[in-house]
């Protein structure tokens, strides 16, 4: 029951992507990047203040980088919903996983090691389940929000080696989230600098605020859920974002399927909960991961 937790912050990402895809109507990606993370930053910072929570960190370097490729991350998501249908900008974006997996067969083979062959076909059928989620659904002039999609789900793959580093080393949850939140707000402002900031009209604003709002709950959600249930009951889970972002696709937006759309997002889903399983036995993705970018 605990792991349920997990479908409610599935839920909630995938509502936060279509109030960043009603949004995207009227504001650049860079405002919708400030309101989302601003959101974050002050309730988290009241958070630190309330409780005498220390702010400070003895790990600002790995904070900054996992900044920089996690707000990064969420600014390619937000451009590739506001391109692509619902459902498959959110199946582009949980590829992470896939090239999580990808890294850990990386090292292997660098260090001739034995590779494991499960894993090594559950990465293939992910990326070709991502074909077939994107030769239905996308034209031509959609290709670049295509790549920001995956782009995307390489970034968040290599934020998460980050977040698993910060975590090992004594990190607080709610403090990696706060720093990613500034990051991202620095990378949002820095980026409306250039783009310019829309006049408010109500419901715009409405729509902001639903983005940072939802956001927020739907971390506080996954939290909960990685606290109470089973690690990879969640990692399986959280794939039904992709099925709730595809639904609220159909409803609010009009997008259209095909079967072998529906059928790419089923390996897509599959795939990447059997790799996330694979590549944590027995060694941790995070680890394996880790070891690519020291390596590099």
């Amino acid at each position: 029951m605990q792991s349920l937790w997990m479908l409610v912050a599935a839920a909630l990402f995938a509502v936060m992507g279509a109030c960043v895809k009603l949004a995207a109507a009227h504001y650049q990606i860079a405002e919708i990047v400030v309101y989302r993370a601003l959101t974050g930053v002050v309730a988290l910072g009241v958070y630190a203040i309330a409780t005498s929570r220390p702010l400070g960190t003895p790990l600002p370097g790995t904070h900054f980088r996992r900044g920089a490729v996690g707000a990064t991350a969420l600014s390619l998501w937000f451009y590739a919903v506001s391109v692509l249908p619902l459902g498959t900008a959110t199946a582009l974006a949980y590829t992470s996983s896939l090239f999580l997996a990808a890294m850990v067969l990386g090292v292997a083979l660098r260090a001739r090691r034995r590779v494991n062959p499960w894993l090594l076909c559950s990465v293939l059928a992910g990326f070709a389940g991502v074909l077939l989620v994107l030769r239905p659904n996308f034209g031509a002039g959609q290709w670049p929000g295509a790549l920001a999609g995956l782009l995307c789900g390489l970034m968040s793959a290599t934020a998460y080696v980050y977040v698993r580093d910060l975590s090992r080393r004594g990190e607080p949850a709610w403090r990696i989230v706060f720093y990613f939140s500034l990051a991202a707000l620095a990378l949002g402002l820095a980026g409306s600098v250039f783009t310019g900031f829309t006049a408010h009209t109500p419901i715009g604003a409405l729509q902001l605020a639903a983005v940072g709002v939802t956001a927020l709950l739907a971390q506080l959600a996954m939290t909960r859920a990685y606290a109470l249930g089973s690690a990879l009951v969640n990692a399986s889970l959280q794939y039904s974002t992709i099925v709730f972002a595809a639904l609220l696709g159909m409803v609010l937006f009009g997008d259209s399927i095909a079967p072998i759309g529906w059928a790419g997002m089923a390996v897509v889903v599959v795939s990447g909960a059997l790799a996330s399983w694979l590549a944590q036995r027995p060694r941790t993705q995070a680890g394996e991961a880790r070891a690519t970018l020291k390596e590099d």
